[in-house]
This record gives structure tokens, C-alpha cells and sequence, in this order.
């Protein structure tokens, strides 16, 4: 094992212990939780219903995109399905406005006149992505994973140029280890340079989640059971995992706990890989019911699959991250999606009281000029930072009274010390970063 960790110029987030050392006095992680916004998706077309879901949420360079089922179900009205399930699509400027484009592609009771992509196999659960691979085809650019209908079994694999054509790329299910009766999501792995699934399995009764890797998304290794140390064994329905796009290096994902013994109802929770195997995994709910009676019936409180980088609606503040969760479903003829936001890299902070805290890296080395920080205070707190050697000796020019002093609010905030940024003559170096905190936040850190 290295003695130092090696972050180059990455994004690093606090998560989980990767780069903590120590934690002193008030200071303690504390997990974010993304704040109520508008609805922004109702499903009352007749092609969609109560249980339209499995969403998946696609930036897809100025414009965002939503690939979700359209389904209704009737449980005291025969039939139960009054029409087939189908893949339907949304589209979106900004991640808050959509539109429900005329696509012409699938007839329904007569009429082209809707957002249907797809009516056949897969529509249960299609999940897309971009495909970020830098020697993928133009003629699969988009890719999605797609429960087979019987008699198959397992996931199909497709293949799109543009994301609104598809083609199977197999006729046979390419992953059959599995239940998949859930969304069941894949990736590039720009890290590890292969393509990652996360899908859906029970064991000894108990839904749980897979990965499987792929060089060429049609031949899969078998799947592994995701491992959470020191987390309980429960019911994990969805997974939602996906690279954070300003750390792709670190996984997050927003299962859904499933209470079967609480009337069915779920929740979402928050986890987070470096290996995309072994997750640390939140206790608490990421984001609760609440006070939304909509939001605690069976199946209710999903978080969707997908990250969106939108705008706030505080003046002059920074992009935000919006998720997507899912309300009233099983009831009436319709089920409706509600945004969600957080903070830029907001998931997790180190966080201390105004009585103070402290925050002591592990050994790292780094390459870059400046050290910029995502860091909030309240008016009365403050960050100061310390660079150290690897024995904890503050190094001459970067003690912490020579910092700068930290207050305010920030996505990036370049540290100085004596108003001097530069550490560029530490590159390479084996250093430990200190951070005194008071009534602040700590989100994320990187050198530029």
C-alpha cells in the first residue's frame, strides 16, 4: 500500500475516509440532503399512468433528456394493464422545463401523435447512457440495458446513434444472473477503461445489487455482490450508481430502501465506491417522505437514476445539482416526478461547530499551482488551512497562522497564505492538509 495518496489534480470529496486522517475537536461528517423543489414531470397521457417510472436522466451537452416507462396499473380493475408498457421520452433545456416531444416512431390506439420510442422488448426498464468510451462507433454513441420478455431472460443490450433510434445490439439477454424486475443500470468506466452494470438479484430473499464489468458491452463477467462495510443487511429495490461527473473517479448511488413489513413503502439512500465493489452506505434516509402524503404509498419516494447540473434560482448563486424522485404512484391514472437540488459536490461535508474542529488529511501528493476548496461559513465562522509534512510538522510559508482566513460562501475558493496561492514548489511532495474550522463546511477540495 502506497504511503501517500496520490490525488494529481482531481476532485475530492469527503464521502468516505479516502483522504481523512483525523477528526479533532467538533469536527464530523455530515450527510446533505437534497431540498423539495417543483414537480417537473406528470404521467397522464394514456400511453403512460400510475406507474410510470425506472427515469433515467441524461445531460447531453446543452440539452437533458429523460427515458422513462409509460404504464398504469389498475389493481382492482380488470385488466389490471390496460395497455402494454412502453419507452417514452422527455426532453429539457434546462433540467427544470420539459416538453413532451411528438416523436411519430410507435403507434398507440391508432395515433403517432406521442413521445413513444420503443413498445416491444425492453420497455419495462430501459436505461441508457452516453457512451463516453473514446473508441465507441458513431452508430452506438447511445447505449441502454433492457430487460428481456418471456421466455428470455435476463438484460438486452441496444444501441443508438442519435438516442432516439434504437437497435438491439443481441438478440439474447447478455446478463442473466439476475432478477431484473428494477432499473438496472450500466456505464463507461473511464477509470478502468471497461463498461460497468449495476443490476438487481435476490439472496436468501432479500433484494440486493450486482456489478459486472465488459470490455465490449455484449460479453459480461459475472456478476459480484456490492459489499457495504459495517452497513445492515436491507432491501435495496434500485441502485442507481453512476460516476459523479466532476470526480469521475468516485461512484455514488441512491439506492432504494424497500420496508415491506411498513406497507411497502421506500426511501432513498446515499453510498459511495472508489472500486465500484465495496460502497460505504449511509443509514439514514437520503431523502425521507416528509410531510407529502404522496410520497408514503407503495413505491412511492424513488430516487431516479441521474445527476443534473442546473441553474439555481438564487441571484448571482452557482449551478446546482438537481435529482429526481417520484410521487403518488399505484394511485389514480397518473404518477408525477419532483426535483430535488443540492449543493455542487453537497453530498457529504465535514462539518464543525463555532466552538471549532479539525480536519487532518492522510499524506498526499498533488500536482497543480493553487488549492481550491468548496467551502461554506456562516458569518461568524471560518476555515483556515495548514500544509504539513508527513510527521504533522507545519511547513514553512503554510502554517495556519499565516493563512488567509476563510468566511463566506463558495463552490471555489483559492487558499492563500500571506496572500501568496502558490504551492507549486510542493509538487510531488508528501504533504498532510489541515483544516481549523469553525461553524463551516467543508464539501470537496482540489489543486488546479
Amino acid at each position: 500500500m502506497s504511503p501517500h495518496v496520490a490525488i494529481g489534480r482531481r476532485l475530492e470529496l469527503f464521502v468516505d475516509d479516502h483522504l481523512i486522517q483525523s477528526l479533532g475537536g467538533g469536527a464530523r461528517q455530515v450527510l446533505h440532503h437534497p431540498q423539495p423543489r417543483e414537480i417537473v414531470l406528470s404521467h397522464g397521457h394514456a400511453w403512460e399512468g400510475n406507474v410510470s417510472g425506472y427515469h433515467t436522466f441524461l445531460q447531453d451537452g446543452g440539452q437533458v433528456r429523460v427515458y422513462y416507462r409509460g404504464a398504469q396499473l389498475n389493481e382492482r380493475i380488470p385488466p389490471k394493464s390496460p395497455h402494454p408498457e412502453v419507452t417514452c421520452m422527455a426532453l429539457s433545456e434546462d433540467g427544470i422545463h420539459w416538453t413532451k416531444p411528438t416523436l411519430g416512431r410507435v403507434s398507440f390506439q391508432g395515433s403517432r401523435a406521442n413521445n413513444i420510442l420503443l413498445d416491444r422488448q425492453g420497455t419495462h426498464n430501459f436505461a441508457p447512457f452516453i457512451d463516453t468510451n473514446p473508441d465507441v462507433s458513431p452508430q452506438a454513441r447511445y447505449k441502454a440495458l433492457g430487460s428481456a420478455k418471456r421466455p428470455l431472460h435476463g438484460l438486452l443490450p441496444f444501441v443508438s446513434p442519435d438516442g432516439i433510434s434504437w437497435q438491439p445490439a443481441s438478440s439474447e439477454p447478455v446478463i442473466s444472473d439476475g432478477k431484473f424486475d428494477s432499473q438496472n443500470v450500466a456505464f463507461w468506466d473511464e477509470g478502468r477503461q471497461e463498461y460497468r452494470a449495476y443490476y438487481r438479484d435476490f439472496r436468501d430473499g432479500v433484494r440486493g445489487i450486482k456489478t459486472a464489468t465488459s470490455s465490449d458491452f455484449l460479453h459480461w463477467t459475472p456478476g459480484e455482490w456490492l459489499r457495504y462495510t459495517g452497513a445492515p443487511e436491507e432491501q435495496l429495490y434500485t441502485n442507481q450508481v453512476l460516476p459523479y461527473f466532476r470526480a469521475p473517479h468516485i461512484f455514488v448511488g441512491f439506492p432504494t430502501r424497500y420496508l415491506p413489513d411498513r406497507g411497502q413503502i421506500t426511501e432513498g439512500v446515499f453510498m459511495s465506491s472508489r472500486d465500484g465493489v465495496e460502497f460505504h452506505r449511509w443509514g439514514e434516509a437520503y431523502i425521507r417522505p416528509g410531510l407529502n402524503r404522496d410520497r408514503w404509498g407503495n413505491r412511492c419516494n424513488y430516487i431516479w437514476h441521474g445527476l443534473i447540473e442546473t441553474p439555481s434560482d438564487l441571484p448571482g448563486a452557482p449551478n446546482e445539482l438537481s435529482l429526481y424522485s417520484t410521487e403518488h404512484y399505484y394511485e389514480g391514472n397518473t404518477n408525477y416526478v419532483r426535483r430535488f437540488t443540492l449543493r455542487m459536490d453537497g453530498f457529504v461535508s465535514i462539518q464543525a461547530p463555532l466552538s471549532g474542529g479539525e480536519l487532518v488529511t492522510r499524506p498526499l501528493t498533488f500536482t497543480g499551482e493553487k488549492l481550491l476548496l468548496n467551502v461554506s461559513t456562516a458569518a461568524a465562522g471560518s476555515l483556515r488551512v495548514e500544509l504539513q509534512d508527513p510527521q504533522g510538522n507545519p511547513l514553512e510559508g503554510y502554517t495556519l497562522e499565516a493563512c488567509d482566513e476563510i468566511w463566506g460562501d463558495t463552490i471555489e475558493h483559492t487558499v492563500t497564505w500571506g496572500g501568496d496561492a502558490d504551492v507549486s514548489k510542493l509538487v510531488g511532495q508528501p504533504i498532510r492538509i489541515r483544516f481549523a474550522l469553525r461553524d463551516a463546511d467543508l464539501y470537496s477540495l482540489r489543486f488546479a
